[in-house]
């Protein structure tokens, strides 16, 4: 009975806590349609989003590029099969390793350094200054994240899905030896718009996700610098557990034939 009971506990407080953040996400979708809108702090997140995440997303991208060319090389010449390299690294690109690591990669960088912001800002007392100045926190300072993340990740996942698959062409051509037409042709004639498309849309909702996160574990975090470190490092392990999560579902949703 003991053990009911803590699962019971468990079960009744991951559902208020779902529910919560399903009303902030929701109260914060609201406001954001309603003016006024904030263009300088909206500017400033793309920037912090977008702009300053192109290091470490492309890096991560040409990497993965490369090792995965690598790796196929390894696996198909076992079955005399090495012409399908340039296929297998452009589809692993933009279907899932270009959203899912460009997705963990952004919510190391920006879901932390959100929650640290917001969370600051909420034992300072400085969202309380807002209210009081009659500016509501969640569209101030909620909404132009969600925004930001929703419209900058998929750019960030477009830029890397290049890189990663420019990553692979160095290793096929000057390393395995590939032909550098002949991969290039590899490479367009599997690849539909459809990847492409379900990379981005992927990314779109990974951002929305990571920001979603960190704002939220931000503005309720409570005990002064401790707690805002745990606020932190909730934002980052529920936004990457919600990425792999969202990852699959999309993935059913978008290919279930």
């Amino acid at each position: 009975m003991s053990f009911l009971r803590g699962l019971g506990r468990v079960s009744i407080r991951f559902l208020q806590k779902t529910g919560a953040l399903a009303l902030f996400f929701l109260k914060t979708i609201f406001l954001a349609l309603r003016p006024p809108y904030y263009p300088r702090e909206i500017l400033r997140q793309f920037l912090d989003i977008g702009y300053f995440s192109l290091p470490v997303v492309g890096l991560t991208a040409l990497f993965s590029g490369m090792v995965l060319a690598l790796q196929s090389h390894t696996g198909f010449s076992r079955f005399s099969a090495e012409g399908a390299v340039a296929t297998v690294v452009v589809l692993s690109i933009t279907r899932e390793l270009g959203p899912v690591l460009a997705g963990l990669m952004v919510a190391g960088r920006v879901g932390a350094s959100i929650a640290a912001e917001v969370g600051t800002m909420r034992v300072t007392e400085q969202i309380d200054a807002l209210t009081t100045l009659s500016t509501n926190p969640l569209k101030y300072l909620v909404a132009p994240r969600l925004l930001a993340g929703l419209l900058m990740l998929p750019l960030l996942v477009l830029v890397a899905d290049i890189i990663g698959v420019f990553g692979g062409y160095l290793v096929g051509v000057y390393k395995l030896g590939f032909n550098p037409s002949t991969y290039l042709q590899e490479t367009v004639r599997y690849l539909e718009r459809e990847d492409v498309i379900s990379g981005l849309i992927k990314a779109a909702t990974f951002g929305v996700a990571v920001t979603l996160m960190g704002s939220y574990h931000g503005y309720y975090s409570k005990g002064g610098a401790q707690g805002v470190g745990r606020a932190t490092t909730l934002a980052v392990v529920s936004g990457s557990i919600l990425i792999l999560s969202l990852n699959y579902l999309l993935t059913a949703i978008l290919f279930h034939d």
